[in-house]
């Protein structure tokens, strides 16, 4: 059911049970043990065990993306920030920090364009194209995607950090617009090549807000980001791609013009107002979220029980609603909290 439930989401058809996805349960090695079987302690049966996983769990569709910060390293300066510890054994934690901006007025002279240089539209529509066949050979029985990570707020992010951005910023607006202009029609490279492509899927993934709301003044955003994410995403209108907007923290305030820009399905972690996207936009949008993560990490069966059934009382009446736990189902969750979340959720699914 899995693909068929997604691309109906994606086209606003009602479907006899509500959709999923998850986000990292598939990296869940003791959790996908127990749902799949499949010893997950030898490294060679975890690719298998993880596919299998996502078929018993039905995904909806496989949340991914191409373009990222690998793009931006392997081209010019980008800031290295570290990582905390999220995957099993802490093998993702990084304590490299650095950054190549030694100061802002050096962030402010920084020519985006110039630095990461054109590409070859032909050869990026190669890459993404085979990337989608991969992943439809993968998971076969979901809905495959491409996309870009490091949209716009992102890549800022990626290249200066926080610190030099938001200081940058916050000293020369004028100045810094200036450097988001440039960005803009570097990563619009990407964007155009996927319009071109035969990916009919699109994620569109920049962070935009933290967990307490916008980063900048609302007014700033729709200055500087929205006008210019609008117009990223126009090749892929014509082009007839459907398109899953994707931020973390809470983005509430910002749905009139993520919906403005032409984004068809917008993914919310827990921060943001799902029911008031629901009640106003439900009908013409689909939306994926927002069952709280901290309540599968530490709440009472009841707990979770009733935050599956306050996501499904929002967004079981509109075709386009894909239940998941955002952000994240990470590997220190309990097996037994997943576990019955997963219950819940088939108890609880039927429309």
């Amino acid at each position: 059911m899995s693909y068929k439930s997604g691309m109906a989401a994606l086209n606003l058809e009602f479907t006899d049970t509500v959709p999923r996805t998850e986000y990292s349960a598939e990296f869940h090695w003791p959790l996908i043990k127990k749902v799949t079987g499949i010893d997950t302690a030898k490294e060679e049966n975890r690719k298998e065990a993880s596919r299998e996983f996502i078929k018993k769990w039905d995904y909806a569709f496989m949340w991914h993306t191409v373009i990222g910060s690998s793009e931006l390293k392997k081209r010019g300066r980008v800031t290295k920030m570290g990582h905390a510890a999220y995957q099993e054994g802490g093998t993702d934690f990084d304590t490299e920090v650095s950054c190549p901006f030694k100061d802002v007025e050096d962030v402010l002279n920084f020519d985006p364009y110039e630095e990461y240089g054109e590409v070859d539209i032909n050869e990026i529509i190669r890459e993404i194209e085979g990337d989608y066949e991969v992943q439809k050979t993968t998971y076969k029985d979901t809905v495959s995607m491409g996309g870009v990570y490091i949209t716009l707020f992102s890549g800022f992010i990626e290249i200066f950090g926080w610190n030099m951005f938001l200081l940058a910023a916050g000293t020369d607006i004028d100045r810094f617009d200036k450097v988001i202009e440039s960005y803009y029609r570097w990563i619009k490279q990407y964007y155009i090549a996927y319009a071109k492509s035969n990916v009919p899927v699109f994620m569109c993934h920049d962070d935009i807000c933290w967990t307490s709301g916008s980063v900048m003044s609302p007014d700033w955003y729709r200055k500087a980001i929205f006008p210019r994410l609008k117009k990223l995403l126009e090749p892929l209108l014509e082009a007839g791609k459907k398109i899953i907007f994707t931020s973390d923290g809470n983005y509430t305030e910002f749905f009139d013009d993520i919906v403005d820009c032409g984004a068809h399905m917008l993914v919310m972690e827990p921060s943001c107002d799902m029911k008031l996207f629901a009640d106003k936009y439900g009908k013409t949008h689909g939306f994926v979220g927002n069952a709280d993560t901290r309540i599968l990490l530490s709440g009472t069966k009841q707990d979770i029980y009733n935050e599956v059934k306050r996501c499904m009382h929002i967004g079981k009446k509109y075709p386009g609603f894909i239940i998941a736990v955002g952000n994240h189902i990470p590997s220190n969750t309990p097996v037994d909290n997943v576990l019955y979340y997963n219950e819940a959720y088939l108890e609880l699914r039927k429309r």
